[in-house]
């Protein structure tokens, strides 16, 4: 990867990944497809790995089925782009940086589609997988 010391480590906690920024191209993509399921699903299926794709797919849709799988796709290609930028399974991984954004949403819409479709044992993991992750995570997103 061509990222400069993706993953910090410091004496005073937990390791910090930080995801390299949405590709400027993507973002025009994704504001242009805003609101319309079709138009981001076209997106997300050009740009498979992102989760920010996913993430915007999945709050389009009101179909609650439809979102908690299109959430789920954004975890598991979040988890390999983490994987991928030297996260080990724990540390932080920070809203501030805006390429964390996409996975963190996935992960918190995960909790909230999990628990609309009575899975609660996998909400209440997310929702506290989340905080690991982001101990600061926006109240909208839990």
């Amino acid at each position: 990867m061509s990222d400069v010391n993706p993953v910090r480590l410091t004496t005073s906690g937990p390791p910090e990944t930080v995801l390299p920024p949405t590709p400027v191209e993507l973002l025009h993509a994704l504001k242009q497809a805003a609101g319309s399921v079709s138009e981001l699903a076209t997106v997300a299926a050009r740009n498979p790995r992102s989760s920010r794709a996913w993430a915007e797919l999945a709050d389009a849709t009101s179909d609650p089925v439809s979102k908690y799988a299109f959430y789920r796709v954004g975890y598991h290609r979040g988890l390999d782009a983490l994987r991928a930028n030297g996260w080990r399974g724990s540390g932080y991984v920070r809203w501030t940086h805006e390429g964390n954004r996409g996975v963190l949403s996935c992960i918190a819409g995960l909790a909230r589609s999990a628990s609309a479709i009575g899975e609660d044992d996998e909400a209440e993991r997310c929702r506290l997988f989340v905080r690991q992750l982001e101990p600061s995570v926006p109240p909208e997103l839990t």
